[in-house]
């Protein structure tokens, strides 16, 4: 079949087709239009809806973070000045202990250096009597030695002790 002969070729237009294909076309163009598109639009609306609603959560969920964060650093700011404070307190009582120790131990200074004098003047009355009391014995022997006789020994001692007396106060 040749062009010439009426026949069908790639470019030749059929009308009949073409007016089937415009009409069904337009038929499930109106169909698509009726049905269709409502049903295409109401699923892109949920779908922007949906994405909105992500989005304004999304952006709750920034502020309330951005708000935890602040409420954090102002719980640290504040945890570290009454770590401060409590540090200072610390000090202060370690620094009170301290000196009631200081003055405890002084106290048991003064105390032990005290009763350590009164033992040294104790000692020294105790010697200085044991002293004398040789002195007197000594002098006693001394004296019967001399005299070759034996005399009373508590009106000797007496005597003696008296002498002494009367040497300390000299002094």
């Amino acid at each position: 079949m040749s062009p010439e002969a009426g026949g069908f070729t790639p470019f030749s237009i059929n009308t009949g087709l073409v007016f089937w294909t415009l009409l069904v076309f337009l038929i499930l163009f109106g169909l698509l239009w009726k049905f269709g598109w409502p049903a295409i639009l109401e699923s892109v609306e949920k779908r922007e809806r949906r994405i909105q609603q992500q989005l304004a959560e999304a952006e709750r969920a920034r502020a309330e973070a951005a708000a935890l964060l602040e409420q954090h650093k102002k719980l640290l700011a504040g945890g570290k000045a009454e770590a401060q404070e409590i540090l200072a307190k610390a000090k202060q009582l370690a620094e009170k202990e301290r000196e009631a120790l200081l003055a405890k131990a002084r106290q048991e200074y003064d105390g032990l250096l005290a009763r350590a004098r009164k033992e040294i003047d104790a000692e020294k009355e105790k010697a200085l009597l044991a002293l004398r009391q040789e002195a007197v014995e000594l002098s006693l022997a001394a004296a019967s030695k001399l005299l070759e006789a034996k005399l009373d020994s508590e009106t000797d001692r007496r005597l003696v002790t008296e002498y002494l007396a009367t040497i300390e106060r000299r002094q």
